[in-house]
């Protein structure tokens, strides 16, 4: 009897895309997050959809501004291979991996989402670990991927903006009624 090997599925994966390097072919930030969109969307990847590109503050010791924006790509990679194919774009856009979390860079691309659920390896994480607090993140996918569950919180992406967002209410102090009568 012959064994029948799993065949490859197509999944869809959410990408957060973030520059703050201008890029001497591409331009500013914004112009290389467009030409990321472009380089994302040959196979084995296909982008579905893209999200608007926002502006953001820096994370770490980084003092340039960010663009950040998301896309959502549909592709038969698994998760490490996909990352690998992330990196290698990032790689031909200039990224430079020289150690320090929260640097500057011309391309940023993580993965936060992936309709196969959850991973976890030594080199991946997915969900992404930080995107439950991240407003650059959730506000170019909450245009594309409002409806798409986190299958670690079970919360939409629509809610885990709404939770970030939504501004703390104070509680009412009681009402201190003046007694008439005196004392």
């Amino acid at each position: 009897m012959k064994a029948i090997g799993r065949r490859p599925q197509l999944t869809r994966y959410l990408i957060a895309l973030g520059s703050n390097i201008a890029h001497s072919r591409h331009g500013p930030p914004p112009h290389v997050l467009r030409a990321a969109c472009t380089a994302l969307d040959h196979a084995p990847l296909h982008v579905v959809a893209t999200g608007p590109i926002i502006t953001s503050t820096p994370l770490g010791p980084s003092r340039r501004r960010y663009a950040n924006s998301a896309v959502i790509i549909e592709t038969m990679l698994n998760p490490l291979l996909l990352l690998a194919h992330l990196q290698a774009i990032e790689t031909a856009f200039g990224r430079t991996r020289r150690g320090q979390r929260w640097g500057a860079r011309t391309l940023d691309l993580d993965i936060i989402l992936w309709s196969g659920g959850a991973w976890q390896d030594d080199r991946l994480t997915i969900p992404h670990a930080e995107y439950r607090d991240r407003l650059f993140v959730l506000t170019p996918a909450l245009r594309i991927a409002a409806d798409w569950r986190d299958p670690q919180t079970g919360l939409y992406v629509k809610q885990t903006h709404a939770r970030l967002t939504r501004r703390a209410t104070m509680p009412k102090a009681p009402l201190l009624h003046a007694d008439a009568s005196g004392p």
